[in-house]
């Protein structure tokens, strides 16, 4: 059913959350920690006996603090010689960067792509990255990642995993083969608020495309949806009531519609009008930030799925935009 905002609502809401006064200053720094705890990026081709119209490498690169994170880099064999523009996949709560045949879409229309793992996940999907814990084992959290480090934005959760998104553009650019001026990311839901975070944190995204983002506008998501995973926040802080306050104050510094408004790329999103898990008025609120070009697609009768039809308006917009 529709149970958000109304149509004529949607084209001009915006997120009510407050902007911090030290946002971009936070950012810089936690972007400067992780570029100082750097070490070389590690690649190895995977099964090349295997895979005859692909090359597929194993990758290993920095993310936060210096924890390894693990991806996948996969271009066309036969390239001809010339710098491709390259894809930064990202995935979904809870998933894994999985195996690289689940991938090979990007690269059969003539794109590279990276996959980032999704650290301290793939329980719904094969994985390879830890979440080391240094920085947040001190406090309770839900089942899930959602609360982990809540309390602060320095030992949150989502402040790791959105530095991780904007370290993997630096590492896709870089990687031989990349034309390092067309850079775009991709994902849905979760992959989809990276794809977010990752343009906002790093200017070498060239284009993005969300798909039903989450992490958009989360005060107001975790209010109007009892879903997973929102529903984690909601119910930890039902019981940890001396949290609330910080909790919002460290959801402002990750949320996605916070974060949009530096975005000047341009942009194609999917929406669901029916989504309770991540509710169409949060990731308007997101799209309604942006300051680039940007298109949104609204599938009146879809919930939380993968748009009809929208890998081929996506292949279509990154043509236009990545060539």
């Amino acid at each position: 059913m529709w149970f958000d905002l109304q149509k004529s609502e949607l084209a001009d809401y915006r997120t009510a959350a407050v902007v911090p006064e030290d946002l971009a200053e936070f950012w810089t720094g936690q972007l400067r920690l992780a570029g100082q705890a750097a070490t070389p990026t590690r690649i190895e081709r995977y099964k090349p006996s295997l895979f005859d119209n692909v090359q597929i490498f194993d990758v290993t690169f920095s993310g936060a603090h210096g924890h390894p994170i693990r991806g996948w880099f996969i271009r066309p064999r036969d390239a001809g010689g010339k710098e491709l523009p390259i894809i930064v996949k990202f995935i979904g709560y809870g998933g894994g960067r999985g195996m690289p045949e689940d991938h090979l879409l990007w690269p059969s229309v003539g794109y590279a792509v990276f996959v980032m793992d999704s650290r301290g996940q793939a329980g719904r999907d094969m994985g390879a990255t830890g979440d080391p814990m240094t920085i947040a084992e001190a406090g309770p959290q839900a089942a899930g990642v959602m609360t982990r480090g809540l309390t602060a934005p320095e030992s949150y959760y989502y402040t790791r995993m959105w530095t991780d998104a904007a370290r993997a553009v630096d590492v896709a650019a870089d990687l031989a083969g990349v034309d390092p001026a067309r850079v775009g990311v991709t994902g849905s839901s979760q992959g989809g608020a990276l794809s977010i975070a990752a343009a906002a944190l790093n200017p070498k995204v060239a284009w993005l495309s969300p798909e039903v983002p989450f992490m958009c506008d989360v005060a107001r998501a975790i209010t109007i949806t009892d879903a997973p995973p929102y529903c984690e926040i909601a119910e930890y802080l039902a019981w940890h009531t001396d949290e609330v306050e910080a909790a919002r104050r460290t959801l402002s510094y990750v949320d996605c519609a916070v974060l949009a408004q530096r975005i000047t790329a341009p942009s194609l999103t999917a929406v669901g009008l029916m989504d309770t898990v991540c509710p169409p008025s949060t990731v308007y609120a997101a799209h309604n930030a942006m300051q680039g070009d940007k298109q949104i697609v609204a599938y009146e009768f879809m919930g939380h799925q993968p748009a009809p039809l929208f890998t081929t308006i996506q292949i279509e917009h990154a043509r236009r935009h990545l060539g």
